[in-house]
This record gives structure tokens, sequence and C-alpha cells, in this order.
């Protein structure tokens, strides 16, 4: 075990240690054989899901271990190192905890924290491939002369669904012309989940189709999208940025690995043993110093997403105070604002170090058998979600004019041209 495994630990609480850390390196011993073979980690989503992971941010009281957003993005990035695909499958999931804590709805809340707590996961399907317009979703929830409410549709990037009982969709309702989310149970008829993602990272995170056909949707499960809680877009990135913080530090690890075992030097380094190389000595010290600056980073995010679960938790209990209601859409734009800081620091620094990694080794390091590779290509997949190419003009307006982000945007064609 090397110093940097025992950091990798050392911020956490013992007793959060004690719980996850031998599910997670469990996990990063097989994660780049999966990757080659493009074998789903039902199993080690199942290990994570027992010992807890999947409920904790509930509080004790409710089957919880009360995790706050920085203790909780510490041990995301420590998942993501062993396995980069395993935080982004329950990405989903991890916004609809966040509802249950922040609803105003004690009914939901109950009902969806008692589910959770006893194990259900949600995946997610927001997004279709075609058909969707900036305005409105493709995808349609309509009622039945019964009353029954169904949905049909069909959604792509559904990360995580395959493995889930439920998927978390948005629909438009066509009784009042309002874009709703809706919980959907994944066990009925109605519903076809397809394992067609075919992108060349983060290949194992179920991101494929889901065809609606009639499913039955329950009506106390569907909320108008405005009123989901108002950080949600900011913590949907942190995930993805501590998806981005864990593939630094595994690569780092990795190559630091490889220069270890390395026996072969070339005649014009400067050392018999090229863990003793300067200029190799060098490069792992500047992607490590990379990958603890990225976490830093991110880690930062997790504070501001914990300030915007604070005041949204105050405006629960008081929705009738208007300074609680100011305080909570400022809360949620900065902590909009430190996400788009980081994933402009993080995506090209990532994605540079995972390149990089290749200069401390030899050709023989781009063999498929090591997978080296697939620190890259989970990086640049990652860094396609919410694309950062967007962002800098929403930190630059707020720097300059204070103007906080859009709380919330669409993907699809422009709504004129529906």
């Amino acid at each position: 075990m090397t110093l940097s495994d025992e950091q990798r630990w050392a911020g956490l609480p013992a007793d959060v240690v004690a719980r996850f850390r031998p599910v997670v390196e469990a996990i990063a011993s097989g994660a780049a054989d999966r990757d080659r073979d493009r074998e789903l980690p039902a199993e080690q989503l199942a290990a994570l899901r027992a010992a807890g992971f999947t409920r904790a941010r509930l509080a004790p009281t409710d089957g919880g271990l009360g995790l706050d957003w920085r203790t909780f993005t510490r041990l995301l990035i420590a998942v993501a190192a062993a396995d980069a695909n395993v935080p982004q499958i329950l990405r989903g999931h991890i916004a609809l905890v966040e509802h249950t804590l922040t609803t105003a709805d004690g009914a939901f809340a109950d009902r969806w924290r008692g589910r959770i707590a006893a194990g259900d996961i949600a995946g997610n399907a927001w997004s279709e491939a075609a058909g969707s317009t900036t305005a409105r979703a493709a995808t349609e929830l309509h009622e039945d002369a019964d009353g029954t409410l169904r949905i049909t549709g069909r959604k792509f990037y559904t990360t995580g669904s395959i493995f889930a009982e439920w998927t978390d969709t948005v629909a438009h309702r066509l009784s009042d012309g309002t874009d709703v989310a809706a919980l959907v149970a994944l066990d009925q008829a109605g519903v076809q989940i397809l394992d067609d993602w075919d992108g060349f990272g983060q290949r194992l995170t179920g991101t494929g189709t889901i065809v609606f056909d009639g499913a039955v949707v329950d009506p106390g499960d569907v909320l108008p999208v405005p009123e989901r809680f108002g950080y949600q877009t900011a913590l949907y990135q942190l995930v993805l940025l501590a998806v981005l913080a864990g593939i630094a530090h595994a690569a780092v690890a990795d190559a630091a690995q490889a220069v270890r075992s390395r026996a072969r030097v070339y005649s014009h380094g400067t050392a018999a043993a090229v863990r003793d190389d300067p200029q190799i000595q060098a490069l792992i010290g500047e992607l490590s110093a990379s990958a603890f600056a990225v976490e830093a980073t991110v880690l930062a995010v997790a504070d501001a997403v914990e300030s915007a679960y604070r005041a949204a938790v105050a405006l629960r209990d008081d929705p009738a105070d208007a300074g609680l209601r100011d305080a909570g859409r400022i809360a949620n734009g900065l902590a909009e604002i430190r996400a788009a800081q980081a994933q402009s620091f993080a995506t090209d620094e990532v994605q540079r170090l995972t390149s990089r990694l290749f200069d401390a080794l030899g050709a023989s390091a781009t063999a498929r058998g090591g997978g080296l590779d697939r620190h890259w290509r989970n990086a640049r997949t990652v860094s396609s979600h919410n694309p950062v190419l967007f962002k800098n003009r929403w930190i630059g307006a707020w720097e300059l004019n204070d103007e906080l982000p859009q709380p919330l945007w669409a993907v699809g064609t422009p709504a004129a041209a529906r």
C-alpha cells in the first residue's frame, strides 16, 4: 500500500473508511478488465448499495449515514478512482435523494426516503436523442379514460437505469402542456431498456435507450421540472467533476506503478532505473500536483452545493420568508458558478494529465491489455456532458455584471423548429 493510497482515505471519517474502503478496493481490482471486456459493473454496484452508499446522504434517522456534501464528494472521488463509471451510474439517484431532503412535500419525502433506505435506486432518463425541442420533451405523459397516467416516448442517455428499479424521466404532460419530472417503475410492461450506449469512454454506465410504451406512472411521483430543487444542475455537474477527479488520481497511480515496474531504460536517460530518473520524477510530480489541484477545486464546488442545500432546507421549513427565498436563489446561482469554474479548469487539466502520463513510459504502455488509455477516453467522454464551451460565458457575466446563470436549461432542436 503506497502513501498516496493512504492519503486518498485520510480525510474521511474512520467509520466511513471502514465501511467503504474494502468495497472500493475490490471494485478497483477488476476495473481495467471490465472496461476492456465491456462487462457492466452490476456486482460492484450491488456491493456499494449493500454498504450503504446509495443512502449515504439520508439522515441516520431515515436509515442513512448523514454525510455532508464535502464528505460525500470525497467518497465519490474515491469510488471514481476505483472505477470512473460507478459514480456516474448513480448521478440520477443522487439527485433524487437530494430532492427528498429538500422538498416540502412530506408524503413524497417519506415515501421515497423509505424506498431509498430499503435499497431502491433510480437511474436517469431526461434526455432524448431526437424529437425534443429546447421548450418541451417529445416523450409524453397522458391520461387514460379511467384516470391512469401513462408515459410514452423514447429516451437516450439513460445513465444508470439498466441497474435500477426506477428511472427519473422528463415528459410533456398533455393535460396542461407542462414538462414534468416523473419517476417510473422499470419492472412493468411498457418499459424496454436497451444497452446500446456505444461511446468510446464511460462504456459501462448503461447510458443507452429506454422505450416507454404506455408505462404506468403514479400521480404522486410527478412534479413540474421547475419545482425540483434549485441547484440540481450544479449537483449533476459536481458528480461529473468528482468522476474527473477520480480519473486523475487513478491515472497518476497507474502511471507511477508502471514506472516503478519498468526495467527497460533509454540510453539517453539519466538513471539506471526509470523511477530514479529526475525527468520522470518531475513528470510524475507534475501529474500528481494536477490531480491534487483538481480534487481541491471539486471540493470547493461541494462546499457551494452544501451551502445551497442548507439554504433549500431553511426555505423548506419557512417557505413564506422572502429573505430566505432570495438567499436560496443566490446560493443556487453560486453553486452553478463554482461548478462552471471547476469544469473550466478540470476539463482540460484531466485530459492533459491522462495523455501526458504516456510520456513517462514507452510504447508498450499503449498496449490494450494495460488499460491506460481508458483514463483519457473516460475523461474525454465525461467532459462532453454539459459542455464547458458554454460555461465560461456564465462565469464572465457573473464577474462583470453579477449575473447569475440560467437555473434550468435544455437540449433539443430550437423550439421554433417544432
